[in-house]
């Protein structure tokens, strides 16, 4: 088989990028080792930035958002005694948007059919060749046959542990990697959220109160590495959380049953190049985010953007310079994303190695952000994301 553009991983990226393309005439393939229920069945992120809804726009894919999104105009950081509201609105004209990564993976998957869009699921042994070349091709087997697919381009959107990153050859590769001493634990639950708006909350450990809808709710704490979840009951993190969030927040949370818990390693990672020869990497594989200030959707957004306009460009233009300047221009991106991510965890969370030192310095600016309208700006810019 053959076609313009192979995409190997039908995530939220993939799927975004293949509607992109299709759009514009290219033609692709996408090709996803697990089956469709087990994508949809991943908790992600819930937080949208205009970048990532102006895409699904531009698809016509935004029904559901408009209709079941949560815009929202501030965010608050609180610091155990108060909320210190960030009001983005006010500070940029801009919002976000509440909605599940779910969701809108859901609302992708269901267009693909019906705009003929090429998706091989359970896809096994996805193995890319001659990257290097103009005539890359990856062969991956289906119910333990082997297939070939030719393309002119691959685009990896298979995360951190799928294969693209690592077709990359170590001569031409640098990555920088920060690991977190904790994890974030998540609870899923149908209740309603404490407050209409995300608080991140400062105190002895860290916790973030967020939303899916008016009637369900996603509240995180930090924990450390070594924590198991079958040691967490819901009892024990409603408990911690009524702590962490402080009593303003507290007075108003709703206790219940969770549908989903559990425990994701936090990091901060960058692989440099995006692009090598054919081969264009998108979204975690290429990166990794901490959760604070969620940012990663997003940023993978914002490369299906640069990735889909240098690919339409070379189809429709025969432009290869777009191509070429894909990497560093999404990186360019990337790097500011990842400094805010990193700059707000350390702002929020007690690393292990802290002293009264540390402490103080997040006493001290969280009380300049408090009463700085350019400290808030700052924040509010990066939170609803910088320009594309």
């Amino acid at each position: 088989m053959k076609t313009q553009v192979v995409i190997v991983g039908a995530g939220p990226a993939g799927l975004l990028l293949a509607h992109l393309l299709k759009a514009e005439g290219v033609d692709c393939v996408v090709l996803e080792r697990q089956s469709g229920p087990y994508v949809l069945s991943r908790i992600r992120a819930g937080v949208l930035e205009q970048i990532t809804v102006s895409l699904m726009e531009r698809l016509g894919l935004d029904a559901r958002i408009k209709a079941e999104g949560l815009p929202h105009d501030g965010f608050n950081l609180a610091d155990g005694e108060r909320l210190i509201r960030i009001d983005i609105k006010a500070l940029t004209g801009k919002q976000v948007m509440v909605y599940g990564q779910t969701e809108l993976t859901r609302d992708l998957m269901d267009a693909a059919g019906p705009r003929g869009l090429h998706l091989i699921y359970e896809a096994g042994d996805v193995t890319l060749h001659d990257v290097e070349s103009d005539a890359p091709f990856v062969t991956y087997t289906v119910e333990g046959a082997e297939q070939r697919m030719d393309a002119r381009f691959i685009v990896g959107c298979d995360g951190f542990h799928g294969p693209s990153r690592q077709s990359i050859p170590a001569s031409v590769a640098r990555s920088f990697e920060r690991v977190y001493p904790f994890g974030w634990l998540g609870i899923l639950a149908d209740v309603p959220p404490c407050n209409h708006e995300l608080i991140y909350a400062n105190h002895d450990r860290f916790a973030l109160a967020s939303q899916r809808s008016p009637v369900r709710s996603r509240y995180y704490i930090d924990v450390p590495t070594t924590e198991r979840i079958e040691d967490w009951s819901d009892d024990r993190v409603w408990d911690e959380l009524n702590i962490r969030l402080g009593p303003e927040a507290a007075a108003h949370i709703t206790r219940g049953p969770s549908i989903e818990k559990s425990i994701a390693p936090l990091r901060s990672f960058v692989f440099e190049p995006m692009r090598h020869g054919s081969l264009l990497l998108c979204g975690d594989s290429a990166h990794i985010v901490p959760p604070t200030g969620a940012k990663g959707l997003n940023l993978a957004a914002s490369d299906v953007h640069y990735a889909s306009e240098a690919l339409v460009a070379y189809f429709r233009k025969n432009d290869a310079d777009a191509v070429v300047a894909y990497s560093d221009k999404a990186l360019a991106r990337v790097w500011k994303a990842e400094r805010f991510s990193w700059s707000l965890t350390k702002l929020m969370h007690r690393f292990p190695d802290d002293g009264p030192f540390e402490r103080r310095m997040q006493v001290a600016e969280l009380d300049y952000i408090a009463s700085s309208e350019a400290a808030q700006r700052s924040i509010a810019e990066n939170y609803v994301g910088l320009p594309v």
